[in-house]
């Protein structure tokens, strides 16, 4: 599988003080990125909702920033209000990027490195052009499905939570590093365990979920929303009393929660 992303775009950060900058804004530890690495990692607003995610690469020097493409204006523009004094420019680049699982990336990539979210998510590549014979994103979303992989239009601007769509359990949040901006919400939620639902891959027993809308039901309460999805799967922002249950439904059809081999067994019911 070789997936061009058209979906995405890449924007890079230069400047003698382009670590510290993002280390204080974003919900990874930017100290960690390394030339054979990638972070993922979030902007939140100062009261801990999401704006936008986004995978980072570096360079040495540089730190590319694979982003949403509709999202790359809205990250340079409240990034740059936090510039002050700081050594660090963000401009727009015509770099495009590409996934794999079963294939090598090519040889002439910018950089790449592994999914850093679970264990078999592939890799990542940040390329001048993508290869003639690049998909466009089919097998990555059912991929993406299947191994329970949020992207951005799996998010509510300014609503969901970096934890609600499990952040925290595929390596996007770190508990390490200093503050960052909505910081304090998303550790206070962590530590106390408040999270009332979270995104979850779910299964369509029979037929098809529809392109866009759904809600899904426990008996004549509605518990999710679905978000992406292709043929019988999907994902689902899901309240945590549906997880388990044999009343869940899609217009009067069982769906079930196909539970991904990265989240914990016991947080499963």
């Amino acid at each position: 599988m070789l997936d061009l992303l058209p979906y995405r775009s890449v924007l890079a950060f230069t400047g003698a003080d382009r670590v510290s900058f993002l280390q204080g804004l974003i919900t990874n530890d930017v100290q960690l990125l390394t030339p054979d690495t990638a972070l993922w990692s979030a902007l939140l607003t100062p009261q801990g909702r999401w704006l936008s995610e986004f995978f980072l690469f570096s360079t040495p020097d540089r730190i590319l920033m694979d982003c949403p493409a509709d999202h790359a204006d809205m990250l340079t523009k409240k990034l740059s209000r936090f510039r002050l004094r700081a050594d660090v420019k963000i401009a727009a680049t015509d770099f495009q990027v590409i996934v794999g699982h079963d294939s090598s990336a090519p040889a002439d990539t910018v950089c790449v490195a592994n999914d850093p979210r679970c264990d078999d998510a592939g890799w990542r590549a940040v390329v001048e052009q993508a290869p003639v014979d690049a998909k466009h994103g089919a097998d990555w979303l059912k991929r993406r499905l299947e191994k329970g992989l949020p992207e951005a239009v799996d998010f509510e601007s300014e609503k969901t939570l970096a934890l609600e769509a499990n952040m925290d359990l595929l390596h996007g949040v770190s508990w390490k590093k200093g503050c960052y901006m909505g910081q304090e919400l998303t550790a206070r939620t962590h530590y106390r365990g408040l999270l009332r639902r979270r995104l979850l891959p779910v299964q369509l027993q029979d037929g098809a979920f529809p392109e866009t809308g759904g809600t899904l039901v426990m008996g004549d309460k509605e518990v999710g929303e679905l978000r992406s999805r292709q043929g019988s799967r999907a994902l689902a922002m899901l309240r945590r009393e549906a997880w388990s249950s044999p009343e869940l439904a899609f217009e009067g059809k069982p769906v079930s929660v196909v539970w991904p081999d990265w989240f914990p067994l016991e947080m499963r019911s």
